[in-house]
């Protein structure tokens, strides 16, 4: 779960040859004087861009974070549907990210410490670029995809419903059952869920993840509300049913604007390496289940997701960078073995409590993320890689 919504999916995101590069680095940009490179200096109180005006087609984002705080850098649309983004962007390193946008009017946001609405700039995108014309294989993956996020959405709002009868019913144990269950469609699928902005704040959002002036016990909504409740509080309340009741409403908002999102090849691409973010910032480190331990059924799922879209992006991928995909299959073979070691059985999804892994086993789970992580942050640059 993001801080704040994170996106991948919406807008028209698309191909572009340059590698997406997520090394901390320093050093100046030598493209700064292409037309489709945007610097951008994000610092405390600032979010300067070295161009308000580019042409459609492919554009690269090339980010350095001058100031003291984690930034998070978002390409929006006016009505703030973003584009794409690239988060966790540390002081004093450079991270870049790539889309293909049409033409019109967009906003370049910068959010230090990843908070808030952020500090933003217009900017125009010209009618002059062209897009590339695609591989037909990258069209059937697109379509495919679409099918599966669609198919997550639909899935889970069965099984959310199990969770929220349970809740409103006041059966607290069956509750805690189905709670993890009821999260893995979600999960799989999360940057597609996040890109449309507000739905991710209703239902997924952790306390900590409120923006300043709201109130928990009014204003929090979602599946961690109500973990909270059974977990911590060990009781529910006529204002769980509500609460409840609330969640599989927005759930069901998503459903049925799930087939409205962009999806393009370097979204899938780049939403893999997102799905592995958010291992790395809220599984691993046992932030996201806080109350529940249920983080590795949320690991699994974000694993299975990123791993769907590679294995669908994969024929292409291969053909332009085959050690890549070689260096990809391994890594995620390795990361599905060690993941199986904390469940009964290859089939079902009912893993070791995260309070019960040890600080040893959880940094060699991050490690092995991490070892993912790399190789799959250049995919989106192999997908569409000119041979």
């Amino acid at each position: 779960m993001s801080r704040v919504p994170r996106p991948v999916f919406l807008g028209a995101v698309v191909c572009m040859s340059t590698v997406v590069s997520l090394s901390g680095c320093t050093e100046k940009s030598d493209a700064s004087s292409d037309d489709h490179v945007v610097e951008v200096t994000a610092s405390d109180s600032t979010c300067e861009v070295s161009k308000k005006e580019f042409p459609a087609g492919h554009v690269q984002l090339d980010v350095t974070n001058k100031g003291s705080k984690v930034t998070e850098v978002y390409l929006l649309f006016p009505d703030d549907r973003i584009v794409t983004e690239r988060e966790n962007i540390g002081p004093g390193t450079r991270q870049k990210v790539t889309a293909e946008v049409k033409a019109g009017d967009y906003r370049i946001a910068c959010k230090p410490g990843m908070k808030g609405k952020g500090i933003r700039q217009d900017v125009t995108v010209t009618g002059g670029g062209k897009a590339s014309k695609r591989d037909p294989r990258l069209d059937a993956a697109v379509a495919a995809y679409r099918q599966y996020a669609q198919e997550q959405a639909d899935q889970t709002l069965p099984k959310a419903t199990v969770f929220t009868d349970a809740v409103k019913a006041g059966d607290i144990e069956a509750a805690k059952k189905a709670y993890a269950t009821s999260r893995i469609g979600w999960e799989r699928t999360e940057p597609v869920a996040e890109s449309f902005g507000d739905i991710d704040p209703k239902v997924d959002v952790r306390e900590d993840g409120l923006e300043e002036g709201q109130d928990p016990e009014k204003d929090w909504t979602g599946w961690h509300r109500l973990e909270r409740s059974l977990w911590k509080d060990k009781k529910l309340t006529d204002r769980d049913s509500e609460l409840a009741d609330q969640l599989i409403k927005d759930l069901t908002d998503w459903q049925n604007r799930v087939g409205k999102a962009e999806i393009t090849p370097t979204s899938m691409a780049n939403g893999a390496k997102e799905l592995l973010d958010e291992v790395a910032t809220g599984k691993v480190t046992g932030e996201e289940e806080r109350y529940s331990h249920t983080d590795l059924v949320d690991f699994k799922a974000n694993v299975e997701g990123a791993e769907k879209s590679y294995t669908l992006l994969k024929p292409v991928a291969k053909e332009n960078d085959a050690a890549l995909v070689t260096e990809l299959d391994k890594q995620f073979a390795a990361l599905d073995t060690l993941l199986d070691t904390y469940r009964k059985d290859t089939t079902s999804y009912d893993f070791t409590s995260y309070d019960k892994v040890s600080k040893a086993d959880q940094k060699e789970l991050s490690d092995a993320v991490n070892a993912l992580a790399e190789p799959l942050s250049k995919l989106a640059a192999a997908v569409v890689a000119k041979k």
